[in-house]
């Protein structure tokens, strides 16, 4: 399939979604099985069915609508790509869209604040650096660099909900909806991640 040509919508035309004929986190499992397959008509309502839940998680990310069409896109790119590795053992179809979409959209957000970091820099190369800044820039950076560090010792599942509910600011019931979970698993999850950042993090209870 060639950049989604069968699914996905033509320059400057809305994202739309939810297809009334997949209800089920099954039919949305089936439709995986069938793009894996080489399927672009599964495909298709795949995108139909999920686009606007996923554009919606996009765009609360990274806060700018042209720039989550393009990686709502990217995000169903990858998709086709890599349906085959799917398990639904693993988890709910809606959750390992989400998951995807939601590392899409937070690694650009990353990406273009790393290009203005860089612009800045340029800008700023002849002149005075006040020390003060400079340290709490630095020290701002480490501790990024420290919670990123933690959150791979997550399981993925935890990761999904703390990413979701602390980088996305979803409230737990919407993490449970996005994940397609019942509101005490994914408080759960949320927690033991919690739980486990802090201890990896070592501060203190």
């Amino acid at each position: 399939m060639n950049d989604m040509t069968a699914a996905s919508p033509g320059p400057g035309q809305p994202l739309t979604g939810g297809a009334a004929a997949v209800t089920t986190g099954a039919d949305l499992a089936d439709l995986l099985r069938r793009s894996a397959r080489g399927d672009e008509a599964a495909f298709a309502q795949l995108y139909d069915a999920t686009s606007r839940r996923l554009f919606g998680l996009v765009l609360r990310v990274v806060r700018d609508h042209a720039m989550s069409e393009e990686v709502t896109q990217e995000v169903y790119l990858d998709v086709w790509r890599q349906s085959a590795r799917f398990d639904a053992d693993r988890g709910s179809a809606i959750s390992w869209l989400m998951t995807i979409a939601h590392r899409a959209a937070v690694d650009r957000v990353r990406s273009s604040e790393a290009s203005r970091r860089r612009d800045d820099v340029h800008a700023t190369t002849n002149q005075d650096i006040d020390f003060d800044t400079t340290a709490e820039s630095a020290q701002a950076s480490l501790e990024a660099q420290r919670v990123r560090r933690a959150l791979t010792t997550l399981t993925d599942a935890q990761r999904s909900a703390v990413e979701l509910a602390y980088l996305g600011g979803y409230t737990h019931t919407e993490v449970a909806r996005l994940l397609d979970l019942p509101l005490g698993t994914a408080k759960t999850r949320i927690r033991d991640g919690l739980i486990r950042l802090r201890d990896t993090l070592g501060v203190p209870a």
